[in-house]
């Protein structure tokens, strides 16, 4: 078998293949909110929500038109993500937008497409995504957090197994999602003038009542989506 159809094989949708059985969708949810809600675990798996989020501000930045340099997470758990181009404008307020909602976003799209079939072009994608941006890494915590995601996700990509493919993404978007929420709930209680909130009000003269409410209704969105698959598998 050629490389290339090597890498087909393993990143074609499930055909006929049932995503989540609601009992194998009942441990996933359980060991997902344990992960989120027991302080010392919450306080490991949140470097992924931060991931989440510092990607989100560094793939919109491009997409934009705006350079990505590079990125960190910091041992508190808190991260920063570098774009160069100008200081305002709409590129801006994007990329410094993004951060909050991507968590959600990521998460209710992970767990939508694995309930379609879709679980490996899902693996491949982040498999890529981690890939490129691991050249881009500032910290040694930063390299080592990203080369045990790309280690878990090379894993999941290689020994391709359509039973576990969906559990395991289905368990992080509800890991993306519920952390996405935590991390929402501080910065709506943050009053520092270094939050996204209160740089886009900066950028924009928008107050940040509004920013927050923003990322809000995106989060709302997202759990609703969430919370429909979930009620689809059950019954």
């Amino acid at each position: 078998m050629s490389w290339w159809e090597e890498i087909a094989t393993r990143s074609t949708p499930a055909v006929g293949v049932e995503a989540v059985s609601p009992a194998q969708l009942t441990v996933v949810l359980l060991v997902a909110l344990v992960a989120v809600g027991l302080p010392p675990l919450w306080r490991v798996v949140r470097l992924a929500v931060t991931l989440a989020h510092e990607l989100g501000h560094a793939a919109v930045g491009i997409a934009v038109g705006r350079t990505f340099t590079g990125f960190v997470l910091r041992g508190d758990m808190s991260g920063h993500a570098v774009t160069r181009g100008p200081v305002r404008g709409p590129g801006r307020v994007a990329t410094t937008w993004a951060g909050y909602p991507m968590p959600a976003l990521v998460g209710a799209s992970v767990i939508w497409l694995a309930g379609r079939g879709w679980s490996a072009p899902v693996v491949t994608a982040a498999l890529v995504v981690l890939a490129l941006a691991l050249i881009r890494v500032r910290s040694f915590l930063t390299a080592l957090v990203m080369v045990v995601s790309i280690g878990a996700t090379v894993a999941l990509w290689w020994w391709r197994n359509d039973a576990l493919q969906p559990q395991a993404l289905f368990g992080v978007g509800v890991v993306l999602l519920v952390g996405g929420g935590r991390h929402l709930l501080a910065v709506v209680r943050d009053r520092g003038r270094d939050s996204d909130p209160a740089v886009l009000a900066w950028l924009t003269r928008v107050p940040r009542t509004m920013w927050n409410a923003s990322f809000i209704i995106v989060f709302a969105l997202a759990t609703w989506l969430v919370a429909a698959e979930v009620v689809t598998i059950v019954r």
